[in-house]
Parts: structure tokens; C-alpha cells; sequence
């Protein structure tokens, strides 16, 4: 069973019937001993990443991931929930991420074109470089996802899976063993989208 953490953030049914439509065993729970019972995690988020660590802070829910990464469970944030495994955000401040890969959450004005609008909203290509993560296997160079976003992830390279050219390459999707994350929606990104969730089903911990 796929357990889609619920903590009050992010798009959770759309994601359900997301992970349905691959045939899917997936529930959206915030009972700690069914996401323990789980075989898999996802972690979704939208909004800022204050109010979101402080809720997942609150519901208890950011230990138990914490503790399930470690012991090699599969796990995948996405959109404001990849940037959420990071280390650190500095998105109206500062504030500390669940450290689960290594890096920071930065504006992409840092580094983008002044004339290019913020949020990033819309399709974009996904670059894999030379070894394609399992995440992509049914993914071709240069297929589309759809992203929003105004912050990236930033100083991991070690850890980038996936780069999206927006004025300048920005992180798509990183991971670091069983954790994984994209910046993009899956769910929102038609056939793409659904393949990729089909390839993290498939997953086992010591393939990640």
C-alpha cells in the first residue's frame, strides 16, 4: 500500500486518483501506524514552506517519515514536498527542512532572467543527463511535466535527477537512495505524470 501523508497541505485526491489510475493500492491516511504499515510514502505539498513544516511539524507526521526513510522505505515529495526533504528553505527566511537530501530551497529570481515571470507555471522538458534514474524509466529525453513554482532546489547536485530549462537549469527531481522527489506535478502532467508514478509503484527500497 501507498500511503499519501495527509497533514493539511497539498493535493491529495487528485494524487489518489492519480495513483488509482496505475492500478495502485493507495490511501491519503494520517494515522501513524498505517503510513508505518505502509510500503511506500508520498509526501505532496502546496503553499509556503513555513506554514507547511510547522504542520507537518504539528501532526507529528515529519518524524515517522523521517524514521521510515531511514530504515530504506520509498519515498516521494512532490512539488512543496520535495522541497520540504531538503535541508533548509530560504523562502521569507529561513526555515529547516527534514534533511533528507542534501541541499537548499532558494528563489528561482537568484538566478533566472529579470523579464521572466515568477511563479514558473506551466510545461516544461525534463533533462536526465547520462544515467537515468528508475523514476524515469518510461520516460524519453525530453518529455514534458508541468511545473508552478517560485523556489528550487539548489546546492544538491549530487543528488539531481531530472533539470528543466526556465531561463536558466533548474532542479526537476532529485533523490538520494529510497528518497526521491520532483519539483513538477506528476498529477497534473498527463501520461508523463502517470508514468512516472507507475515507475515509483514498481520501486523497491534497495533499487532507489
Amino acid at each position: 500500500m501507498i500511503a499519501i501523508l495527509d497533514y493539511g497541505v497539498g493535493n491529495l485526491f487528485s494524487l489518489q486518483s492519480s495513483f488509482a489510475a496505475v492500478g495502485a493500492d493507495v490511501k491519503v491516511t494520517k494515522d501513524k501506524d498505517e503510513i508505518k504499515k505502509a510500503d511506500k510514502l508520498i509526501l505532496p505539498g502546496v503553499g509556503a514552506f513555513e506554514d507547511a513544516a510547522a504542520k507537518l511539524k504539528e501532526s507529528g507526521l515529519d518524524e515517522v517519515l523521517k524514521n521510515e526513510a531511514k530504515k530504506g522505505k520509498p519515498v516521494m515529495g512532490i512539488c512543496l514536498g520535495m522541497q520540504l526533504l531538503f535541508d533548509k528553505s530560504f523562502e521569507y527566511g529561513e526555515h529547516e527542512g527534514l534533511g533528507l537530501i542534501k541541499g537548499e530551497i532558494r528563489p528561482i529570481t537568484d538566478v533566472i532572467p529579470k523579464e521572466l515571470k515568477v511563479p514558473h507555471i506551466g510545461w516544461n522538458a525534463l533533462h536526465f543527463g547520462k544515467n537515468k534514474h528508475p523514476l524515469f524509466k518510461y520516460l524519453k529525453e525530453g518529455d514534458f511535466a508541468y511545473f508552478v513554482h517560485s523556489y528550487y532546489g539548489a546546492d544538491c547536485d549530487e543528488s539531481v535527477i531530472a533539470t528543466a530549462e526556465y531561463g536558466a537549469e533548474l532542479t526537476a527531481a532529485v533523490a538520494d537512495k529510497n528518497v526521491c522527489g520532483c519539483q513538477f506535478h506528476p498529477e497534473k502532467s498527463g501520461e508523463v505524470g502517470l508514468k512516472i508514478l507507475k515507475a515509483f509503484c514498481e520501486m523497491e527500497a534497495d533499487l532507489v
